[in-house]
């Protein structure tokens, strides 16, 4: 087997990827920098559809319906989400962080807010 960096022959175990630790940490370094750039450009696009929720929602609301119409004006990202849950009834929940947005037709959106549960 050879290094993956630098295609030195590597000794000893079998399953050993890299002749040096200055291989293993350049192997890293550089793959966590190329995940950070692709994770950074979609924590932005997560974190700003968050932020229009939150503003079309406001503090203290749990739950609303606006029209289609106000999300896309405010540059909402309808493809982004956290993660999908499907009610009882088969509609489609699309989670971001603490809210969750369904369409209930092609001009409105509803918004919940999870609430918080307390143990005790």
């Amino acid at each position: 087997m050879k290094c993956k960096i630098c295609s030195n022959i590597l000794m000893g175990r079998s399953d050993k990827l890299f002749c040096s630790v200055k291989c293993k940490n350049y192997y890293h370094v550089n793959l966590r920098k190329a995940t950070a750039v692709v994770v950074k450009e979609l924590d932005a696009i997560l974190h700003r559809n968050r932020s229009i929720l939150l503003e079309v929602m406001g503090k203290r609301k749990v739950q609303c319906t606006v029209p289609r119409v106000v999300l896309e004006k405010k540059n909402f990202v309808f493809q982004y989400h956290t993660h999908l849950h499907t009610n009882s009834k088969g509609k489609i929940y699309h989670y971001l962080y603490d809210f969750a947005w369904m369409e209930f037709s092609n001009d409105e959106i509803l918004i919940v807010r999870k609430t918080k549960t307390r143990e005790k």
